[in-house]
C-alpha cells in the first residue's frame, strides 16, 4: 500500500495453485487496515509455460478468472516461491493477453535464488538461500491442511 500509494486500482493476481490463498491472504490484511477490498484474480499460467512440452503431454488446465479490467491498474502477481523467474514470465504474459496494466509488480512469499531470467520479486517474505538440489515446498492450509515451509533434498521427494 505504501510502495502505490494506497489501493486505488490495486489488484491482487494469485499464480495457481498456492499464490491464490496468498492473494487472499493479503486482500484480507488490507481489507483489515485499509477498510478496502482489493480485487483479487487467479492466473493460470500452464499454456504460457516454456516448458510445456517436457511437464506433461496432456498438461492440466485449470481457469484465469479475474473480477476486473487489468487495464490502467496496478497488478500485484503473487506466488510462494521465486525460483527460476520462468514462472513469473509465464504470469507476465498471461497478464498482458489480458489487457495493458499501468504497472506490474511481484509479490513472493519464499525467494530462493538461482535466477535464470532477469526477474526480480518486488515484495519478498522470505530470502532463504539454498543450493540447485534442494527443493523448497510451501504448504498452506488452504490447499495443504498444514502451515509450513520445507527445504527438502530432491531424493526426499
Amino acid at each position: 500500500m505504501e510502495s502505490n500509494r494506497g489501493t486505488e486500482g490495486l489488484l491482487l493476481a494469485g499464480i495457481r495453485t498456492r499464490g491464490v490463498p496468498l492473494a487472499e491472504r493479503l486482500a484480507q490484511i488490507i481489507e483489515e487496515i485499509e477498510g478496502v477490498r482489493v480485487p483479487v484474480g487467479i492466473l493460470d499460467i500452464s499454456l504460457y509455460r516454456d516448458d510445456l512440452s517436457s511437464v506433461a503431454e496432456q498438461p492440466v488446465l485449470n481457469y484465469t478468472s479475474v473480477p476486473v479490467d487489468v487495464t490502467g491498474r496496478i497488478v500485484v502477481l503473487v506466488d510462494d516461491v521465486l525460483f527460476t523467474g520462468r514462472t513469473a514470465r509465464a504470469a507476465l504474459d498471461a497478464v498482458m493477453d489480458l489487457g495493458r496494466p499501468a504497472r506490474v509488480q511481484l509479490a513472493v512469499l519464499i525467494d530462493r535464488g538461482h535466477r535464470e531470467l532477469p526477474i526480480r520479486a518486488d515484495y519478498v517474505g522470505k530470502n532463504l538461500p539454498t543450493s540447485n538440489k534442494e527443493i523448497v515446498a510451501v504448504r498452506l492450509h488452504e490447499t495443504d491442511e498444514d502451515e509450513r515451509v520445507l527445504i527438502l533434498e530432491q531424493q526426499d521427494l
